[in-house]
């Protein structure tokens, strides 16, 4: 007797949830027509309260865990001196976010170390040549390849217990104007940058111009101030207090501001003396200054689940290279032809940015032009599928999810969908493709249409977020055509009216015209009428009357 394979069991299944909002909001624009004393000023303070900046940062990571509230207080009061009291409270913040984003980062980095450590241990611990399943991984192929891998689970070892040490001795490892930047130093070859180049972006990158708004104050912010009609101020550290043009220390720029988004909501805030915090900044590529507005706001309130479905739903599978996108009915019937919106994450993170807003705006745009208000993507989290000891030598499939900006692609699309009034369900995606592909490829292919493995994935995300099966409605039984063994609909739930598309419904008023017309006329006796067969089908009787024709057949 052969055994019968086990069953594979499914995990299980995140229920879906409407995405939150955007808490915050950024708006630049550029200085034009700066003028070489004005932009001297901006030079200068920068570099003052950048150095300000590195030695509070270096104090910050001196006090480690040991940090409290007095220890702030002591850094602010030692910067305000050199600069002033505003200047040093927006220093300090800014150090204490940069410290608790590194220790962040430090945690993800260990969290990532175990998980290495765990698989490598556990394939060496397994006879070499052992293959794997798909719930957990073999042996590996020969004995070199084990050797190797066992020094990697040796160096990652070490790795782990210095980050480990590090954690709870406070230490964080932070850089001023950026690692990758710092290492480009000692590639400028490599980077096509000279020195002076080099040079000149670093120091741009570690100036401080940032000021922290303040709610009632005019304009909402004392430091680095904008009115109404575009002017920009800055007051001036008390080092350089002498190159004011202005009064109370300040220096007025010769540029004007006319933020041309969001330009009517800014000018509501600092009208109402909101706070709003301003960011100063010099592109060194281009030799361009730029100024950045931002203020937080209210959480956009989501609607609720039940009502996002009523209108349908676009369900979006997202790949390295386009958006594969469908839209569902509240039934969860795919309507129309499936889209595609494409984008090239090759080049700069500039233009992989643009890329990826360009396609979103494509696909907000045709959501709004069809009536829907929801859209359903997968809630993709890669971090931890991303490493060399998961996927072995499928060194190409790593870049391909590597390249894929899963947290910057989920946090643009809520934040460009909750401004076009459309919500963002985040559904699991477990077995979409799989099960899309499954139920839905072959069936919707047509000459005139073709269907791709990713269209099938995006009905298979939109009808999980409407709550429904994956997979499509069931034929009939083919010895009974009738519904006698239960309902043949999978996609709507038994009390849902119309979940019989081709099915008349059984009224009276239909059934007493067919009578009068006289096109209701019985063929054979033995069989039960239509009228009864809908009955019985919608789970109610129905008593046939006699009709004279059956009497005198009797």
């Amino acid at each position: 007797m052969t055994e019968q394979p086990e069953k594979k069991r499914l995990r299980t299944i995140d229920t879906p949830f409407v995405a939150l909002g955007p808490s915050g909001v950024a708006i630049h624009d550029r200085l034009k027509g700066l003028t070489p004393e004005g932009e001297m000023v901006l030079r200068l303070v920068g570099g003052h309260l950048g150095r300000l900046a590195s030695l509070d940062l270096a104090a910050r990571c001196a006090d480690g865990n040991d940090h409290d509230a007095q220890r702030w207080a002591a850094r602010k009061q030692g910067l305000t001196a050199a600069s002033s009291s505003r200047w040093a409270g927006s220093i300090t913040k800014a150090t204490n976010d940069q410290w608790a984003l590194s220790r962040r980062c430090q945690l993800a980095h260990i969290q990532n170390l175990e998980a290495g450590v765990r698989t490598l241990t556990y394939r060496l611990s397994q006879p070499v040549g052992e293959k794997g399943t798909k719930r957990a991984p073999g042996g590996y192929r020969s004995k070199g390849e084990w050797f190797h891998k066992s020094r990697r689970l040796h160096v990652l070892e070490r790795r782990l217990d210095v980050a480990r040490a590090d954690r709870e001795n406070g230490v964080v490892h932070v850089v001023r104007g950026g690692r990758r930047l710092l290492g480009t130093r000692h590639n400028l070859e490599a980077a096509q940058v000279t020195e002076a180049e080099w040079r000149q972006r670093w120091e741009a990158e570690r100036w401080f111009l940032s000021a922290d708004g303040e709610s009632g104050k005019r304009f909402g912010n004392e430091t680095i101030r904008v009115t109404p009609g575009g002017e920009v101020s800055v007051k001036l550290p008390a080092p350089l207090a002498h190159l004011a043009n202005a009064k109370h220390g300040r220096y007025v720029l010769a540029s004007r501001i006319a933020f041309a988004h969001r330009g009517q909501e800014w000018r509501d805030r600092i009208d109402g003396n909101r706070a709003v915090a301003y960011r100063i900044h010099y592109d060194a590529s281009r030799g361009r200054w730029y100024l950045t507005a931002s203020w937080q706001r209210l959480v956009v309130q989501t609607i609720p689940l039940e009502a996002a479905r009523a209108k349908g739903v676009i369900g979006v599978d997202t790949n390295v290279d386009h958006f594969a996108a469908y839209r569902l009915d509240a039934h969860g019937n795919p309507v129309g032809e499936p889209r595609r919106f494409s984008y090239d994450l090759s080049g700069s993170a500039d233009h992989r940015d643009a890329q990826i807003r360009h396609a979103i705006t494509r696909l907000l745009h045709w959501a709004k032009r069809v009536g829907v208000a929801v859209i359903a993507i997968e809630d993709l989290d890669f971090t931890a599928e991303k490493t060399r000891e998961k996927h072995g030598r499928r060194k190409r499939f790593r870049q391909l999810i590597s390249g894929m900006p899963t947290g910057k692609l989920k946090a643009r699309l809520v934040s460009m969908a909750a401004e076009a009034g459309l919500s963002i369900v985040a559904v699991d995606p477990a077995y979409t493709s799989r099960w899309g592909a499954q139920h839905w490829q072959k069936p919707l292919a047509t000459p005139r249409r073709k269907m791709s493995r990713h269209d099938a994935a995006g009905i298979a995300i939109g009808r999980r977020a409407l709550g429904h099966p994956i997979r499509r409605r069931t034929a009939p039984p083919r010895d009974d055509q009738s519904d006698r063994r239960g309902h043949r609909t999978a996609q709507a739930h038994r009390g849902a009216r119309g979940r019989e598309g081709t099915r008349r419904p059984v009224t009276e008023p239909a059934h007493d015209a067919r009578a009068r017309t006289g096109r209701h006329q019985r063929t054979r006796a033995t069989s039960a009428s239509k009228t009864v067969r809908d009955a019985r089908s919608a789970g109610t009787w129905v008593q046939d009357s006699l009709r004279l024709t059956d009497i005198r057949n009797g």
